[in-house]
């Protein structure tokens, strides 16, 4: 992944994006702090969770990030791939099964008018 597409984080980056909203700042580090602390789920569950959402929004800090996270508690190699490969069969099961509208469509717009 080419740099100068997607700039390195930076404690300065961090400090800035506190500086120009620190109220929604301070609400989104508590909403991810609450979120991936132990729960119903366990943290590292929540983090191959993570792992495989990251991939389906192809956001490349949070994959790089989550994976980070999902490894420092205790997921393997192989918990992270399995993770990605469900994030790859939910994107292509979503476009499977929206492969439906596409199909009314076509019957919608072939039908005879008042059919």
């Amino acid at each position: 992944m080419p740099k100068e597409i997607f700039p390195q984080t930076t404690p300065a980056l961090a400090a800035t994006r506190k500086k120009l909203a620190p109220a929604i700042h301070e609400a989104f580090t508590s909403f991810s702090e609450r979120v991936f602390a132990e729960g119903a789920l366990p943290v590292k569950t929540k983090q191959l969770i993570a792992v495989a959402a990251a991939h389906i929004t192809q956001c490349p800090y949070c994959i790089r990030g989550h994976t980070k996270a999902a490894l420092r508690h205790g997921a393997s190699s192989e918990e992270i791939m399995e993770a990605i490969w469900v994030a790859a069969e939910m994107r292509a099961g979503a476009a499977y099964a929206h492969s439906t509208l596409a199909l009314d469509t076509i019957d919608e717009v072939s039908r005879p008018h008042g059919a």
